[in-house]
């Protein structure tokens, strides 16, 4: 098996695969000649995470077999990406049952870490249709739910036609943030229906709060009581998409 691919910043590598770790602690990548792929369901199956890079977004991208599959424990790797310095690259290799992971700086050190074999159903692209699309800055997104972590453990979204809101109630208490493209917090929004869904603050927190770091920029997707999409663009062309089911209220 000879496969090789370097990826220009390890920081950035590093914030892609924490926010992977945010709903899965192991999973396989599929790396065939087009794109490196992962798709995975966190144990609950209430949130899954979808990444595609495209083999253009490496400075480098070898492979001789059709596909790889390269089965990672994300605890382990991500020990070793927090080594990485500001100015390093980062090089995978595959070496047998070994991954290796080069950080090329002022300096190169070399780890290696076992591969291992998970098993697991092979999951299709969610089949869902979406009501109410919204581009927006991904801190502003990250916010607003730091927000809503002090009031509940349920955040609804609310999408109407010149407005998102997002409100968190509780015993606690009550937030409302609202956005809008008037007030400057929403790059597009597109609203076909008028639509709400309530969802888990704690996945949520979990995955923008990590995933905010990869890219500027989300996409937030979702219809009335069904699954709500976040989408990050990845330098390079990639995308990391996360789909969360909708929790349904009485």
């Amino acid at each position: 098996m000879s496969v090789r691919f370097e990826f220009q910043d390890a920081r950035d590598w590093r914030y892609l695969m924490e926010s992977l770790n945010a709903i899965v602690d192991e999973a396989s990548f599929i790396m065939d000649r087009e794109a490196l792929k992962l798709r995975a369901l966190d144990p609950s199956r209430i949130a899954m995470v979808d990444l595609h890079v495209p083999r253009e977004a490496f400075n480098t991208y070898e492979i001789e077999e059709s596909q790889v599959k390269i089965g990672v424990n994300f605890d382990d790797l991500i020990k070793v990406l927090r080594r990485a310095k500001a100015e390093d690259k980062i090089i995978f290799e595959i070496e047998g049952r070994r991954f290796r992971i080069i950080l090329a700086g002022k300096a190169e050190r070399v780890f290696s870490l076992p591969l291992i074999d998970i098993v697991g159903e092979e999951l299709p692209t969610p089949k869902v249709s979406f009501d109410v699309i919204a581009k927006m800055l991904s801190d502003t997104l990250r916010d607003s739910l730091k927000d809503a972590e002090m009031i509940s453990d349920t955040v609804r979204f609310v999408g109407e036609e010149n407005v998102l809101r997002i409100i968190a109630k509780s015993d606690k208490g009550e937030l409302e943030a609202k956005f809008s493209p008037e007030g400057g917090s929403l790059i597009e929004y597109d609203v076909r229906h008028p639509s709400a869904a309530s969802y888990s603050l704690s996945y949520l927190d979990d995955i923008v709060s990590r995933a905010y770091r990869v890219s500027e920029i989300v996409t937030v997707e979702f219809s009335t009581n069904k699954p709500l999409s976040l989408s990050f663009e990845i330098a390079g062309g990639g995308t990391l998409r996360y789909y969360l089911a909708p929790r349904l209220e009485a």
